[in-house]
């Protein structure tokens, strides 16, 4: 089979979409198959995407993403390559010029939160969603939890929808020296045992509960580590800093907006707790990072997050602030507790592996 995968987002956003479709393409190449694969680069892309293997190519595209003409430009740059499959990361597939259209769709917030995204969003992703849906051959979804949404907010087919799971940049399941996490505390000014929330500043991400939560600690128990937000602005983010305004929280919460992968493992490692009490995530890869890095997780029990945390974290309505502010606490000073969560975390995350992922992956792509 000649199979087509589309890369172009990394040119654009080099987020956990691009992340996903650069680990996935290289964990096929590790695969003993006999298809063949074109990785589809934007025009501009001046890295490449494609393993160092005789089955994969590349071709570039002129057609940017998310152009409102998309779908159909698409169609015809297509056409000449002949493609069996086509494999849509970012869940746009052509309208046409491929024979068997795979898509992967992360997450359904837009429908079941369609007040955290702006209007401009809303607008695009319900329009875009309905046609991918119906256009697709098969789709895969990161999650057990957003297979479900597929099914009863979209439509979907149940037999037309695999879940298959997500994995993390191997990065963060590597070993980190000592030197090195410390050398990364002094370089942000930072100390051991801080609380850690990792994400885009959005709506969905429902960092007001945490800040509450945070500040309850703070008067209540004589809590003294910062709460450290490491993560871009995203939209509607306005209500976060509101609220650290409101609470007087402005001298001890520390927003890192850009922060490197490598970093972030430290972070990870040198952090008393993740704190993560998302209203939803399709996957929420900064708990199973957390998890390989051993870092106590305390997280939302909505969405996908039960499905990557399992048993080795602690589990919370997202809305209620007192529960976060005890977990929290206990996970700080609880010693037994934070031990059994970092020794439960690794073994828990080794289940989520890129190796898993691009096998069903490639069995999907073959119609399996």
């Amino acid at each position: 089979m000649k199979i087509g995968i589309d890369c172009r987002l990394p040119t654009y956003r080099m987020g956990g979409i691009s992340q996903y479709a650069i680990y996935l393409i290289g964990a096929l190449g590790r695969l003993a198959a006999a298809d063949r694969f074109v990785v589809f680069h934007s025009r501009k892309e001046a890295r490449s995407f494609v393993p160092s293997d005789s089955r994969f190519s590349r071709s570039n595209l002129w057609t940017p993403c998310h152009h409102p003409l998309e779908r159909y430009a698409l169609s015809v740059e297509l056409t000449r390559h002949r493609l069996d499959v086509l494999h849509s990361p970012d869940f746009i597939p052509p309208a046409g010029g491929a024979g068997r259209r795979v898509i992967t769709v992360h997450d359904l917030t837009f429908r079941r939160y369609p007040e955290f995204l702006t209007d401009e969003s809303r607008r695009y992703y319900a329009e875009q969603i309905a046609w991918a849906v119906d256009a697709a051959d098969a789709i895969s979804a990161d999650s057990e939890a957003t297979r479900r949404d597929l099914i009863d907010l979209v439509g979907a087919p149940p037999a037309r929808v695999t879940t298959i799971h997500l994995a993390a940049n191997p990065l963060f399941a590597a070993d980190r020296s000592l030197a090195e996490v410390d050398a990364t505390l002094t370089a942000l000014r930072l100390e051991r045992g801080f609380l850690l929330a990792v994400g885009t500043l959005e709506p969905r991400k429902n960092l007001p509960t945490l800040l509450r939560a945070y500040d309850r600690l703070r008067r209540e128990a004589g809590l003294r580590m910062p709460l450290v937000l490491a993560g871009g602005k995203g939209w509607l983010y306005d209500d976060v800093f509101r609220t650290i305004d409101a609470l007087g929280l402005a001298g001890c919460v520390r927003h890192l907006e850009s922060v490197s992968d490598a970093q972030l493992a430290c972070l990870y490692r040198a952090a008393g707790a993740l704190a993560f009490p998302s209203h939803y995530e399709g996957f929420g890869l900064p708990a199973l990072e957390a998890l390989h890095a051993g870092c106590p997780v305390v997280a939302s029990n909505r969405g996908s997050l039960p499905e990557v945390v399992g048993a080795a974290g602690l589990l919370l309505e997202p809305d209620d602030v007192d529960a976060w502010a005890e977990a929290l606490w206990r996970v700080l000073t609880d010693d037994a507790l934070a031990d059994r969560l970092r020794h439960a975390g690794p073994a828990q995350a080794g289940q989520f592996t890129w190796a898993r992922t691009a096998a069903a992956t490639l069995s999907l792509y073959h119609g399996a």
